[in-house]
């Protein structure tokens, strides 16, 4: 895959509904991209958690956010949705926020039909939704940022699905990018909201409840869907750091993580490899023309693991 391919393009190209994994940080993002994911997707509430030690509770302010995201985006080489809940306020709001997480290095934006945390289950007046529609419409033209609109739309409640699937249509009307009803969990209601809602659209949160999904990417790709959202990085990131941190804590000692390397076989404490300090050196080389060697506190360090991508070290720095 070329670096540096940008949203539209892989949307365009895809034939088939893919995975977009949740990060919400730069070693997240680096996880994901060496995984060979072409998407990811900024999720606030892991942001919430990994940066501010709090659960997602509207906490998350957008000086946060676009820190976080201009970060991401210029240390990795696949685009990055970025999750703006209710844009932060009203129209204007939306606007400012829309424009400066575009120029953060934001492939896409997602803008939800709720008012705040507090109240995520009621949903705003449609009227005040378009209103916002527009204001993120105006903002991106012409920067190459998609924009997802997103309703908090219950499945449950017939006449609110209808509601919701109706402002999706709209906002695709005016200008949007692609769609998603958020609480959209089986098949069913999949099928439902794809019949009710042309264009590009994205499935949240994609669930595999006793190891059976709920819904396969081929049942997906038939109904008109792109890609579908997934959170497991911060798991993933807890549970390894957990089950380290307890035998560590046993043992006092670091034999146990030196001896265990499940996802990469890279042995030691560090995981400096997995971020190709290689790369670095042979950049600085091309400017130096002199060898360098980079080390971890004297300690050589090891090779970028088999099996995973290494991207173009100008494509992250």
């Amino acid at each position: 895959m070329p670096s540096r391919i940008s949203l539209r393009t892989i949307l365009e190209k895809s034939e088939k509904c893919f995975l977009v994994p949740c990060v919400y940080d730069c070693a997240s993002a680096r996880a994901v991209e060496m995984c060979g994911f072409p998407v990811m997707l900024l999720s606030g509430g892991e942001v919430s958690i990994a940066m501010n030690g709090v659960i997602d509770y509207g906490f998350t302010g957008l000086t946060d956010l676009e820190w976080v995201v201009s970060r991401v985006t210029q240390t990795s080489s696949i685009p990055l949705i970025a999750d703006i809940e209710d844009g932060f306020g009203g129209p204007l709001a939306v606007y400012r926020a829309a424009k400066r997480l575009s120029a953060a290095g934001a492939a896409a934006v997602q803008l939800e039909d709720a008012g705040d945390m507090e109240e995520t289950t009621r949903l705003l007046p449609r009227e005040q939704y378009c209103a916002k529609i527009r204001a993120a419409v105006e903002a991106l033209r012409g920067t190459g940022c998609l924009l997802i609109a997103r309703t908090n739309a219950d499945p449950d409640n017939p006449r609110e699905f209808e509601e919701g699937c109706s402002r999706m249509r709209e906002s695709m009307e005016m200008g949007a990018d692609m769609a998603m009803v958020v609480k959209v969990g089986t098949y069913e209601q999949a099928k439902f909201m794809a019949e009710r809602v042309p264009g590009w659209k994205i499935f949240a949160d994609v669930r595999a409840d006793n190891g059976v999904p709920s819904v396969t990417m081929e049942q997906l790709t038939k109904l008109g869907f792109k890609c579908a959202s997934t959170h497991y990085t911060l798991k993933a990131a807890m549970e390894g750091m957990l089950e380290h941190g307890l035998a560590n804590f046993r043992d006092q000692s670091v034999a146990y993580t030196f001896t265990h390397a499940s996802g990469t076989g890279v042995m030691g404490y560090s995981a400096t490899p997995f971020f190709d300090p290689q790369g670095y050196m042979e950049l600085e080389k091309s400017f130096t023309r002199k060898d360098k060697e980079y080390t971890i506190v004297g300690h050589k360090v090891e090779p970028f693991p088999k099996g995973f991508v290494r991207s173009s070290i100008k494509d992250r720095l």
